[in-house]
């Protein structure tokens, strides 16, 4: 495994699609504030348009992250796909040109949970992913410090039955960066296991699995995530990939009592195979925290961020997803790691 830049820190705060709980995500403005809140790393999801360019959403169906239902002359491109086994009706980025889709703007995807992101809704561009590398570089210039980028490739075997691949540009992109290395501020992220492989034999990056609960990878029917999530199959995932991004509830399950509950064997089971281990997505909002961490009536509200953050830090995790970063931050200055062998 590739040690980090010296130049970086020893854990990682992973700006998740941006601040994405202070603007809309995925969207220059959200990158920079997360730069400015002091992320290590900014997130984007990476789809593709129709002319072969990487793009940051959420998913490549776009109709709940940018006003193109209000775009009457693309009205004829609202279609039905089915993507990874799920039927979907929407505008998908693949049916885009670049040029076309940058006269789309961006919206906040959780309007009801953060309202006050909605005042952002028009302004700001959907950014390609050249745009974002020059933005950490830059911004890491003007804070004086290194800030990387560790995308995700949505749904690469979708993209590349469409002859729409992720890797050719994408390290494309690393490359004209200088940053296709095994020393560069950058993670390549997947869900899927295939292309994780694909990019492990074609380019030194650092590369992660992606686990949740439930399913398994897109791109192997057979397998589920539990599956791999034994102490054999984590130490087979350390053949191709760096480190794992487990959904948290895979580190510190929910108890009965709504609380979290003691610690799995994961984190010790990926050190033990080598793999750095970057749990998401950690979020402000009560509507995403455990019962007791909770401040307010209202899901809106925002609660003790801090204490579940400080819980999984002493859980031995290397760093984390969150929409608030600073908050992230502010939470890792007070937080009590345990000591690493």
């Amino acid at each position: 495994m590739s040690a980090k830049p010296a130049a970086m820190t020893d854990f990682a705060i992973i700006a998740h699609r941006g601040a994405s709980g202070d603007r809309p995500e995925h969207t220059l403005a959200a990158y920079k504030l997360a730069i400015d809140q002091g992320a290590d790393f900014i997130e984007p999801d990476l789809v593709l348009t129709k002319d072969g360019v990487l793009v940051a959403r959420h998913e490549n169906e776009i109709s709940g992250t940018t006003d193109v239902a209000d775009h009457p002359e693309f009205a004829d491109r609202r279609t039905t796909r089915t993507i990874d086994g799920v039927e979907t009706t929407g505008w998908f980025t693949e049916d885009f040109t670049l040029a076309e889709l940058k006269t789309l703007r961006a919206k906040e995807r959780l309007p009801e949970l953060r309202p006050a992101n909605t005042r952002y809704d028009g302004q700001f561009e959907i950014p390609t992913f050249d745009e974002i590398i020059a933005l950490a570089k830059s911004e890491g210039a003007r804070v004086g410090r290194t800030v990387g980028v560790y995308p995700e490739t949505k749904h690469p075997g979708y993209f590349a039955s469409i002859g729409l691949p992720h890797q050719a540009p994408l390290l494309e992109a690393l490359d004209k960066a200088g940053w296709n290395a095994a020393d560069a501020p950058v993670f390549v992220q997947s869900f899927e296991v295939g292309n994780l492989k694909a990019l492990n034999a074609a380019s030194d990056v650092r590369l992660v699995q992606l686990v949740e609960e439930e399913g398994g990878p897109a791109d192997l029917p057979d397998i589920s995530y539990a599956n791999m999530l034994t102490e054999g199959g984590v130490a087979a995932i350390a053949s191709y990939a760096d480190a794992i991004g487990p959904q948290k509830s895979l580190v510190i399950p929910i108890g009965e009592n709504g609380q979290l509950d003691e610690p799995t064997e994961l984190v010790d089971w990926a050190h033990r195979a080598g793999l750095l281990v970057h749990p998401w997505t950690f979020r402000a909002e009560n509507a995403f925290l455990p019962g007791n961490l909770r401040r307010g009536d209202r899901l809106d509200q925002r609660g003790d961020l801090a204490g579940e953050i400080q819980a999984f830090i002493a859980a031995g995790i290397d760093g984390l997803f969150s929409d608030q970063p600073g908050l992230a931050v502010q939470a890792l200055e007070g937080a009590e790691r345990p000591d690493k062998e």
